[in-house]
C-alpha cells in the first residue's frame, strides 16, 4: 500500500521554475501588445482593458488547476518529486489568429472592434475543439509512438525556443552570457550555491546587476529602459463579453476563417498530447481527459472575458522538473501574470529587469526537451526522432529567411517570383515542409518507428494519414501572396503530396503482405 505523504505547496526550487515560466509568459504578452495593435489595428484600450485581463483569468485558473492536479498525483503515489504541468498562451495560435484571422478582417473592414470580436469567436471554437479532444485524446496517445510525440517537441525546442534565445545571448554577451552560463552550468552540475540560493534567481540577480552597471556607466545598446512615461498602474478588472462571442458565431467572417480555426484547435489538442507524453517520459503521468478539458475550458473562459488567444499545456515540463520545481512555481506564475495584466504594469517589469538576464532558463528548457527525445525513447528509435526534427527546422529556417527579406525591404513573394532563389535554395520545398510541420513531424517519425519495428501495416496507415492531410491541405499546401504565406485548405489542396504519400502507403502495404506470407 502506498503511503500518502504531505506535499508542500512551495519549495525553494519553485522560484527557479517561476522565473523561467514567467519570462516565457511575458514574451507572449509582449507579442500580444505589439502585434494586435500593429497588425490588426486593435487599440491599447482593448488590449489592456479586455485582452490581457481575459488571458490572465484563464492563465491563473489553469495554473491553479495543474498545481492541484500535481499535488493529488504526488499524494496518491507517495512521491515527493512531482512537477505540475506548465500552462499558458499557445504561441502558434497567437500568431495564426493575429495574422490569418484578425488582420485580414481588419484590413477588409477597417473595423478593429470586429477584428477583435472575430478573434474572440476563434478562441471560443478552439476551446470547444480542445474540450472535444479530451474524449479522444487517450486513443490518439495510444496509437502514436512516443518518438513521434517527443521528436516534434524536440524540433520546436531546438528552433523556436533555444535558437532565438541563443542568438539573443550572443548578441549581447556582456550582459547575457554570464547569467546564461550560471544557469546552464548550475543545472548541469546540480552544484549547491552559497546559502542554497536558487540558480535561476541568482542568475537573474547577476544579470540585472550587470545591466544596471552598464546603464549607469553610460554604455548604450545593452540595457536602456525608457523612463519618459514613468511607472503607472491602472486597474483593469476582467469584464465579461459573452454577448460579443455568441453574437458573431454565425458571422460570415467567422465561417470564412474556419479553415484556420479548426486546424489550430486540432493543433492545440495534438500539442497537449505531446506535452503530456513528455511529462510521462520525465516521470509524471497525468490523465489525458481532465488535462485536455482544463485546456478547453480555459480557452473558452478566456474568450468570455475578452482574450482572443487559446491557453494550453506548455512545452517544457521536463525542464521545470530538472530545475527541481514542484507545484508552487505554477501558482506563483499565475499570480504574477494576473497582477501585471490587471494593473497594466507589464512594461514597468521589463524596464526594471532585462529580458536577457533570464533567457538562459529558456535556453536550458529547450536543451532538456531535445535531450529527452533521445533519452526517453528506445535507442533504436533514434533515427525516427532525428527524422521528426526536419519539419521544425524547415519552419524555423523559413522564418529566418522571411525576417532577412523584410529587413532588406523586400518580400518572400517578390523574391520567389523573380527566380532569385533559383540554384541557391529550393525555397518552395522549405515552404511546403513548413506548412503543418507539427503534423508532418509526427507522421514521418511514426512511419519511421513502425518501419524500424517492421510493423509495415501501421507504417502504411500513417502514410495514408499523410495522404489525407495533404489532400485537404492540413500539411504541405500553401498559397504565396504579396501579403505572405497563407494556408490553403480544401479539396485537392496538395495533390502531388497526396499522390506521393499514397504511393508510399501502398509500397508499405505490399511489404506488410509479403512479410505476413
Amino acid at each position: 500500500m502506498i503511503k500518502k505523504i504531505p506535499y508542500p505547496w512551495f519549495v525553494r526550487k519553485d522560484l527557479d521554475g517561476f522565473f523561467g515560466l514567467a519570462i516565457d509568459n511575458l514574451i507572449q504578452l509582449m507579442l500580444i501588445v505589439a502585434l494586435t495593435n500593429r497588425v490588426a489595428g486593435i487599440p491599447n484600450e482593448v488590449v489592456f482593458g479586455y485582452i490581457l485581463p481575459g488571458a490572465a483569468i484563464s492563465i491563473i485558473a489553469g495554473n491553479i488547476f495543474y498545481s492541484i492536479q500535481a499535488r493529488k498525483l504526488a499524494m496518491r503515489t507517495g512521491r515527493d518529486d512531482v512537477t505540475a504541468l506548465p500552462y499558458g498562451i499557445n504561441t502558434v495560435s497567437l500568431f495564426a489568429y493575429i495574422f490569418f484571422v484578425m488582420a485580414p478582417v481588419y484590413h477588409e473592414t477597417k473595423n478593429p472592434d470586429l477584428a477583435w470580436k472575430v478573434g474572440l469567436v476563434a478562441c471560443f471554437f478552439s476551446g470547444v475543439i480542445e474540450t472535444a479532444g479530451a474524449f479522444v485524446g487517450d486513443w490518439l496517445r495510444r496509437i502514436t509512438p512516443r518518438a513521434a510525440l517527443l521528436s516534434t517537441l524536440a524540433g520546436i525546442a531546438i528552433t523556436f525556443i533555444s535558437m532565438e534565445f541563443a542568438f539573443q545571448i550572443f548578441a549581447k554577451p556582456g550582459l547575457a552570457l554570464i547569467p546564461a552560463a550560471i544557469i546552464l552550468f548550475y543545472y548541469m552540475s546540480h552544484v549547491r550555491l552559497p546559502g542554497g540560493i536558487p540558480g535561476g534567481l541568482f542568475a537573474i540577480g547577476v544579470g540585472t546587476a550587470i545591466a544596471w552597471a552598464l546603464n549607469l556607466s553610460g554604455m548604450s545598446g545593452y540595457f536602456d529602459p525608457d523612463w519618459s512615461k514613468g511607472i503607472s498602474a491602472t486597474i483593469h478588472p476582467p469584464i465579461p463579453v459573452i454577448g460579443s462571442v455568441f453574437s458573431l458565431i454565425s458571422s460570415e467572417y467567422v465561417w470564412r476563417y474556419m479553415s484556420v480555426i479548426i486546424p489550430m484547435g486540432l493543433f492545440n489538442v495534438v500539442g497537449s498530447l505531446q506535452n503530456l507524453e513528455s511529462a510521462e517520459a520525465a516521470g509524471d503521468r497525468y490523465e489525458t481527459k481532465p488535462s485536455l478539458l482544463a485546456n478547453g475550458i480555459g480557452s473558452i473562459i478566456a474568450s468570455f472575458f475578452g482574450s482572443c488567444f487559446p491557453t494550453t499545456i506548455y512545452i517544457g515540463h521536463p525542464g521545470w522538473k530538472a530545475l527541481g520545481a514542484k507545484t508552487g512555481y505554477s501558482i506563483l506564475n499565475g499570480i504574477f501574470i494576473a497582477f501585471i495584466c490587471f494593473t497594466g504594469t507589464m512594461d514597468a517589469v521589463l524596464r526594471l529587469i532585462p529580458l536577457e538576464a533570464g533567457v538562459g532558463i529558456l535556453l536550458w528548457i529547450g536543451i532538456i526537451i531535445a535531450a529527452q527525445a533521445f533519452q526517453e525513447t528506445p535507442k533504436h528509435h533514434a533515427l525516427a526522432v532525428a527524422i521528426g526534427l526536419f519539419p521544425s527546422l524547415a519552419s524555423w529556417g523559413l522564418n529566418m529567411v522571411e525576417s532577412g527579406l523584410r529587413a532588406a525591404k523586400t518580400t518572400l513573394y517578390s523574391t520567389v517570383t523573380s527566380g532569385a532563389f533559383q540554384g541557391i535554395l529550393p525555397i518552395t520545398g522549405a515552404i511546403a515542409l513548413s506548412q503543418g510541420f507539427i503534423f508532418t513531424s509526427m507522421i514521418l517519425s511514426a512511419m519511421s518507428v513502425y518501419v524500424i519495428e517492421k510493423e509495415y501495416k501501421k507504417a502504411s496507415l500513417w502514410a495514408f494519414t499523410g495522404a489525407a492531410m495533404s489532400f485537404f491541405g492540413i500539411i504541405h499546401a500553401y498559397s504565396l501572396t504579396p501579403a505572405g504565406i497563407g494556408n490553403r485548405f480544401g479539396i485537392a489542396a496538395a495533390t502531388e503530396f497526396a499522390i506521393a504519400y499514397t504511393a508510399v502507403a501502398l509500397f508499405l502495404w505490399l511489404l506488410y503482405v509479403r512479410t505476413k506470407k
